[in-house]
């Protein structure tokens, strides 16, 4: 079965509503969320994705809505990742957190925008040359390791101003404090630009990062560009809530790391066997398929996922709570 274009068509335009909508309550109402107004707000974008998983079961099947969770969930624990460098980044530039919901807004809408570019070109990729997924495997086990074994002060690395932010501190005048949220201020009767823009400079180069992270690994659970897509879409919806929700809680998740390095190593796998199935350079086996390389169904990989996430987020908690309770033994 497939998805009926009506549908893909109606679920694209449902959701640019939705992320408007979003938008424009930023736009109108800037303010700290409550927890319990971010936490209905989570909520809300998880069961939309799960109603939405439904449909696709409904109109499609089981398949194509496995592909679609296992794309969701994946995408969202890179995500969760992303908000540890949205907190550094916040935090080096001093952002109000009164204005946090419109930087995060637009890192989001960039994001996007950058994703969408990537999975046109991947599916591109895909659909011409088979053996790019050799690459995609490999790159992800390389960022799996680093992942995992970052070396150094990983925090300190990422904190470090990126080339486009030093070049915009030295090409364009930025007033030293902020006008609200504005973009554009009045010093002194010149106009200037404030360090929101180094910020969404920042923001942005740190979504293109983890772009380049994200896709192959999502593609390696779908080749559906729509599935890609809007699984992308449904893991940053909700994003900016989040990072309110878990605030202090994500200093706590000191495993979620190893958990997203062992899916992203996991994915590599499958894409390099998935590879080598539909093998067809001629240097590797006379270029003819590798009968005995597995595919890994998309009803196992959901399992890793899932699996791996509970395990990572469970340990860091408790781990935590240890170490409170250590703390709280010495005082």
């Amino acid at each position: 079965m497939d998805l009926p274009v009506w549908f893909e068509i109606g679920s694209l335009v449902v959701l640019l509503l939705v992320l408007v909508a979003d938008l424009l309550l930023i736009v109108k109402r800037p303010h700290i969320p409550s927890t319990k107004e971010s936490t209905l707000w989570v909520v809300f974008y998880v069961v939309l994705a799960l109603v939405f998983a439904g449909f696709m079961w409904l109109f499609a099947g089981g398949e194509y809505a496995g592909q679609f969770i296992a794309g969701w969930l994946t995408e969202y624990s890179l995500s969760i990742d992303n908000l540890f460098v949205f907190v550094l980044i916040m935090a080096q530039f001093s952002v109000p957190r009164r204005y946090q919901q419109k930087v995060l807004m637009v890192g989001i809408i960039i994001a996007l925008i950058l994703r969408g570019l990537f999975i046109l070109a991947g599916a591109a990729l895909i659909e011409q040359f088979s053996w790019v997924f050799y690459i995609f495997g490999a790159f992800l086990v390389y960022t799996a390791w680093k992942q995992a074994f970052p070396g150094g002060d990983h925090d300190s690395d990422v904190a470090q101003e990126s080339f486009i932010v030093r070049v915009l501190r030295r090409t364009i005048d930025i007033s030293d404090g902020y006008d609200g949220d504005k973009v554009r201020t009045v010093v002194d009767g010149k106009r200037m630009f404030t360090p929101m823009i180094i910020v969404f400079a920042a923001i942005g180069m740190t979504d293109l990062l983890f772009a380049l992270d994200s896709i192959p690994a999502i593609f390696g659970i779908t080749q559906s560009a729509f599935i890609v897509f809007t699984a992308n879409i449904f893991a940053l919806m909700g994003l900016r809530q989040l990072y309110f929700l878990l605030g202090d809680l994500l200093d706590q998740l000191k495993y979620l790391h190893y958990g997203i390095a062992f899916i992203l190593a996991f994915i590599g796998v499958k894409l390099v066997l998935h590879a080598m199935h539909e093998n067809e350079l001629p240097f590797i086996n006379g270029g003819h398929h590798i009968g005995w390389a597995p595919e890994i169904s998309t009803v196992f990989s959901l399992g890793v996922i899932v699996v791996s996430m509970v395990v990572a987020t469970g340990a860091s908690l408790v781990a935590s709570s240890r170490d409170r309770a250590a703390g709280r033994t010495e005082s």
